[in-house]
């Protein structure tokens, strides 16, 4: 998987992806599970997910996280154990693992670098979990996900179009159009899907039986949130530049205008993502 993402955009999105992921699924996710559940979190980046889930699926838990980027999982294990000395849990390090003593039972996390073009590491599981990862991935893949897969998956954050920049610009079309190119580029796994990633997935997991519910899970970029904001449109202005060149100037005075706003608190953004839970026939 050729995508890399850095840690402090990780960090820095962290809270809103807290935010807006759909507790009523990941409760839902909780109560199909084992006694003492092991889970795959893939594509898992620096941990945010495992720091969202485990608290609700409450009891203990071993997750594995698997990402193609060893720093990002050693930043994860040093993140988890900050998080968990935070809460005052007792930590156990284990160099590549983890141990987190809490009052809910022990929690068990250890890494593993896996290249998610050639490796899904589905054995031994009984969920596999993700986040901000499927409109990344093709409609093939999905595909060959769903043909592997026997136990639940919560696919969180999936991007489904329904983007605004509140207020608008004249600007934003284009912007909007290079933006969607851009999602669609191969990120490693085949062409992404984008926001089609949430039809696609739903579909393909019917047809193997699963029952799949989804919930809005939108990012709700306040106007006092400038650091957000501003990472925002200039990652919109950048890719939709290089998309369609012949626009650049547009684009760039777009970028200008909507930065002022950043820092006038005039501008607010929303993102919409959709979390999906795929439960296997009975």
């Amino acid at each position: 998987m050729s995508e890399r993402f850095a840690a402090d955009w990780l960090a820095l999105r962290e809270g809103f992806d807290a935010a807006a992921r759909s507790p009523a699924l990941a409760r839902r996710l909780a109560a199909a599970l084992p006694a003492r559940p092991r889970v795959l979190d893939l594509g898992a980046g620096t941990g945010s997910l495992f720091r969202w889930l485990a608290p609700i699926i409450g009891r203990a838990q071993d997750w594995t996280l698997a990402d193609a980027d060893p720093a990002l999982l050693a930043r994860a294990l040093d993140d988890i154990a900050a998080w968990a000395a935070a809460r005052g849990y007792a930590v156990t390090d284990r160099g590549r693992a983890l141990a987190l003593r809490t009052p809910a039972g022990t929690w068990r996390v250890g890494v593993r670098v896996a290249d998610l073009a050639h490796e899904v590491p589905l054995d031994g599981q009984d969920a596999v979990v993700c986040s901000a990862l499927l409109d990344l991935v093709s409609a093939d893949w999905i595909v060959r996900l769903a043909a592997r897969l026997r136990v639940p998956l919560l696919a969180c954050l999936s991007v489904d179009g329904r983007d605004a920049f509140l207020p608008r610009h004249p600007a934003d079309a284009p912007v909007r159009t290079g933006f969607r190119r851009d999602q669609g580029r191969d990120k490693g796994l085949g062409p992404a899907l984008g926001p089609r990633a949430p039809a696609v997935l739903q579909a393909a997991l019917a047809a193997r039986g699963f029952t799949v519910a989804s919930a809005p899970s939108d990012w709700r970029i306040a106007p006092r949130a400038a650091g957000m904001l501003a990472e925002l449109v200039r990652g919109h202005a950048e890719v939709a530049a290089r998309r369609l060149p012949l626009r650049r100037a547009a684009i760039g005075a777009w970028q200008a205008a909507r930065l002022r706003q950043v820092g006038r608190h005039r501008l607010a953004i929303r993102v919409g993502h959709r979390d999906s839970l795929a439960l296997p026939p009975a």
